[in-house]
Order: structure tokens, then sequence, then C-alpha cells
């Protein structure tokens, strides 16, 4: 791994494939499944975090972008999506794709990995809630690293070493660590300094318990 983006054409296929896996572990769930409060995200229930990666193709196709990142944006997704059931959940992802699909290759770089990160993280969050385990392997997971080591490169010499040089960390546990889904116990477990990563994602939106 390096700290180089993926491809255009690279992210856009992850991001494709990652909608499909949504849409289809969404459609498999009894309806009460979508009241589980995700962990990772503990003001959330399964419900309304899908309905978060619904919103963020949808205003993007609308050019609503005031606040993107923020609180506030995340909300009005969720409170837009408030009484669908997951079935219409899973119909509303999957219909942004006939026009997402199109806007998917404009979107410059490094936003576009970006959003792939927010959506990979968001879709593991889900999985672990859930305990609906797959994809850890997938070129969405590979995306959203590439962007993190982009993002954060500058950081490793002043508060730590580089986390991708350490040998025996998967690609599924690294993104789950730097995105702060890990305690810094299980950072250490993993051989990874979890005192230097938590350090590294305080005043981002990935910093552990924001």
């Amino acid at each position: 791994m390096t700290e180089d983006l993926a491809p255009a054409e690279v992210v856009t296929t992850a991001y494709i494939e990652l909608r499909e896996r949504v849409v289809a572990l969404v459609r498999s769930l009894p309806e009460d499944r979508g009241d589980v409060v995700i962990p990772a995200c503990p003001d959330w229930t399964a419900r309304q975090l899908v309905a978060h990666l619904v919103g963020v193709p949808e205003d993007i196709i609308t050019g609503n972008m005031d606040g993107v990142t923020t609180r506030v944006w995340t909300d009005a997704q969720v409170a837009r999506h408030d009484g669908k059931s997951l079935q219409d959940l899973a119909d509303s992802y999957e219909a942004t794709g006939q026009v997402f699909d199109d806007v998917l290759p404009m979107i410059a770089e490094p936003v576009n990995s970006q959003m792939v990160m927010d959506a990979v993280t968001h879709e593991h969050d889900l999985r672990e809630a859930l305990g609906e385990q797959g994809a850890r392997d997938s070129a969405a997971v590979e995306v959203g690293l590439a962007w993190l080591h982009y993002a954060f490169a500058t950081r490793y010499s002043s508060l730590m070493a580089d986390p991708f040089t350490v040998e025996g960390v998967d690609s599924y546990e690294l993104l789950r660590s730097l995105t702060g889904r890990r305690t810094t116990a299980e950072m250490d477990a993993l051989g990874l300094d979890g005192a230097g990563v938590s350090a590294m994602l305080v005043g981002t939106p990935l910093a552990p318990g924001v």
C-alpha cells in the first residue's frame, strides 16, 4: 500500500460494488433489524445509517453540498428518509445509481476516494452491528485505505511510525483502526501504535467517540 490514490475507474467500480452489497444486505434483513443501534455511530440505528448512505449520492446529484461532511448535513439526510422501511431505503439507494453512476467518474480526486472511504467505513459499521461479516477484502477497503494514507501521511513523522509499514495487519483491521473503530488496546494488540493512531485522529471526524 502506498499513499497514491486509486485511479478514478477503480474508485468508480469500488463504489458501485459497495452499493450493490449494501442493497443486497439491507434487502435480506427483517424489518426489526433496522432498529439495531450501531455501536460505532451510537446516535444512529441501522436504518438511519443506511439513510446516510442513500443521502450522500442524492446530495451530490442535486448539488446540495452546503455543510458537506458536517453533522448538520448528515442529520438532514437521515431526517429526509425518516419513516422509510428497510426495503424502501434499499430501493432508494439502488435508484441513485441511475444518475450517480454517470456522475461518479467526474468527481475529482481526492474527493472521490474520500467518499468511498466514508461509505466502506459505514458498510462495516453496519455489518459489525448486525453480525453480518463479509467484503473485508473488497476494492472499497483498498480505496479507503489509499485515501487515509494520502490524508494522514504528513502526520506520521510527528506522531508515530507509518502504520502502513507494520507487518501482519490486514487491510480490514487497518481500515477499522484508522477510522477510529478500534480501541487503543485493540490496536496495540494488532502491533499498531494505538496511542499514536488515536492522537493522529484528534480533530478529525474519525476520532474515536466522535
